[in-house]
């Protein structure tokens, strides 16, 4: 091996170790970014339930979710309609134990979950969806194809199982950072270039927000 091809390798081996530590540093950051924002949504869920009890749909419910709205809006940004209020106290509502929330999930994820009604198939997909690290879209394709109730009636069910074993390419962080839950979230407006060092330092100006 001559001096050039040396020199060549070397540069691939170099970029290869930065681009890894680049990746390595943007999935912590997304996933920073995601378990903060589901543990916001939870404590916002939890307080309007608190605040309008039962019935969010009554006189005094809708008032205060229009008046959040209102008021959120103008501050932080889209992301806080009367509609996505409501999705923050289903979810306090649908997972009351802060506790069982699942760092890996993301709000995304937990808007698919929300969708299921009967109590035990959404635990067994949630259970399945953290283990199994699916994505959002296979997540849905699991539901849609009714994983869980093909499982229950199925004789060969390590054949079932073994369907959630096929994955799909797992997407470039810049994109999945790109979520528009998660660009509202951090108030960034989604037609602008977004470096992970705008995402870093809109996540630290979020947390110093709420101190």
């Amino acid at each position: 091996m001559n001096e050039i091809e040396v020199f060549d390798n070397n540069q691939q081996e170099t970029y290869r170790s930065i681009r890894n530590s680049v990746i390595a540093a943007q999935g912590k950051v997304y996933s920073a970014v995601n378990s903060a924002m589901v543990n916001a949504y939870w404590e916002i869920g939890e307080q309007i339930y608190k605040a309008c009890g039962e019935n969010d749909r009554a006189e005094y419910g809708k008032n205060l979710l229009n008046f959040l709205s209102d008021k959120l809006t103008s501050e932080f940004g889209k992301g806080y309609t009367v509609r996505n209020l409501r999705n923050m106290r289903q979810f306090y509502l649908m997972f009351p134990k802060r506790h069982t929330l699942c760092a890996v999930l993301s709000w995304s994820h937990y808007r698919v979950l929300m969708r299921i009604s009967d109590k035990t198939a959404r635990e067994f997909y949630t259970e399945k969806c953290a283990k199994s690290a699916w994505s959002v879209r296979q997540l849905e394709r699991q539901i849609h194809t009714m994983y869980y109730q093909r499982l229950l009636a199925s004789r060969d069910k390590e054949s079932v199982a073994a369907e959630i074993q096929t994955t799909e390419p797992k997407p470039e962080y810049e994109k999945a950072i790109k979520d528009p839950y998660v660009m509202e979230f951090l108030q960034i407006k989604p037609d602008t270039h977004v470096y992970e060092s705008d995402i870093e330092q809109a996540l630290l100006d979020h947390f110093f927000k709420q101190r």
